[in-house]
């Protein structure tokens, strides 16, 4: 029997450790170890504390609205099937509808913007880009329902409205932040994301993946 190979593996999640960047005022990633082989037991056992929003992560409604859906009860098919990266490097404080349409033909219902020639992963980055609300509500008008970014948030770092955020619970968008796209051409892909099923959390940590698309993939 002949085996093809199998499909390339991007990994889009940035590491996890205490150099990890997080929002100020967030909670960082601080590992400690219960137990040690040899000292307190067979095995090591460590315990870990952070926010759901340092690495890469999935929003919940819960995080911009106080009825909303924690991430625990959300629906899973968002995160996992088709999607398209689309690279507006450098593009400036907001991903404007310009930036994308190069990129828009035959759109899947997932859609991941990569604006950074390099993620900073050793620093948060207070001039980060989000999306201008206007092209989250373009893109839900053309199917999509999740959105994702390489940077930490889909608003700047210095908004107090949330403009992107409150767009994606009106219309019931999924997000995911902090992806690293720093390799990845621009194309379609197949999204593996999935949050943990943390039943009260306004957010989850996901180790998200792209898979490279067999040839005779279907367009969704």
């Amino acid at each position: 029997m002949t085996h093809g190979t199998a499909p390339r593996l991007w990994d889009i999640s940035p590491p996890l450790d205490a150099g990890s960047p997080v929002f100020p005022g967030d909670t960082p990633y601080r590992q400690r170890w219960a137990a040690t082989i040899g000292a307190t037991g067979p095995v090591n056992v460590s315990a870990i504390e952070l926010s759901p929003h340092v690495g890469a992560h999935a929003d919940a409604p819960l995080h911009y609205d106080p009825a909303g859906a924690a991430v625990g009860t959300l629906p899973l098919e968002p995160y996992l099937g088709r999607c398209r990266v689309v690279h507006a490097i450098g593009c400036g404080p907001l991903i404007e509808w310009h930036h994308l349409e190069h990129a828009l033909h035959e759109l899947p219902p997932r859609v991941l913007v990569r604006t950074y020639a390099r993620a900073p992963l050793e620093r948060f980055d207070d001039a980060l880009t989000g999306y201008a609300a206007a092209t989250i509500e373009r893109l839900a008008a053309r199917g999509v329902v999740l959105v994702g970014i390489d940077s930490a948030s889909i608003d700047p770092a210095t908004s107090k409205t949330l403009p992107s955020h409150h767009t994606i619970r009106r219309l019931g968008l999924r997000v995911l932040e902090n992806l690293v796209l720093d390799d990845v051409p621009e194309g379609d892909y197949e999204l593996i994301a999935l949050p943990l099923k943390l039943t009260h959390a306004d957010a989850s940590p996901v180790r998200a993946v792209l898979r490279a698309l067999p040839s005779d993939a279907p367009p969704r």
